[in-house]
């Protein structure tokens, strides 16, 4: 059993290559081999949001604060908001992140295949990022 106490795990910047605005992110599990869980508690403030990216064994996210916004390519935008869970497949290529006016924290929870959790693409557009979302 390892036991990581509250306040001993560094809170790390989301990379700019992998983000727009403000994004922290703090490690939940970083499980050892043979298991291949990873997650994080996500923090995004208002308009902050991931590039486009994919998963190879897809993602599990759970919102746990606030109001965001998540989209599949090619389908509608949708409004995530705290209580949401999203399940996203392997090889889905999306986006995730805040509302414009307000934060969203998440957990964000995915399997490591062959080193690789994320296969990050190019950064969503204000067009994309500002459509009218459903639900």
């Amino acid at each position: 059993m390892d036991i990581h106490r509250a306040g001993t795990r560094e809170t790390r910047r989301g990379n700019p290559d992998y983000f727009t605005g403000s994004v922290l992110l703090d490690p939940i599990a970083d499980a050892p081999e043979p298991a291949r869980l990873k997650g994080a508690r996500v923090s995004f403030e208002p308009g902050a949001r991931t590039a486009w990216h994919t998963h190879p064994l897809g993602q599990t996210l759970h919102v746990l604060t606030g109001v965001g916004r998540v989209q599949t390519w090619g389908e509608p935008l949708h409004e995530i908001r705290a209580g949401d869970t999203i399940w996203i497949p392997p090889g889905e290529k999306h986006w995730h992140g805040a509302a414009p006016a307000t934060s969203m924290v998440h957990l964000a929870l995915q399997e490591e295949l062959d080193g690789v959790q994320a296969d990050w693409l190019e950064q969503v557009s204000d067009e994309d990022y500002m459509a009218e979302p459903e639900g």
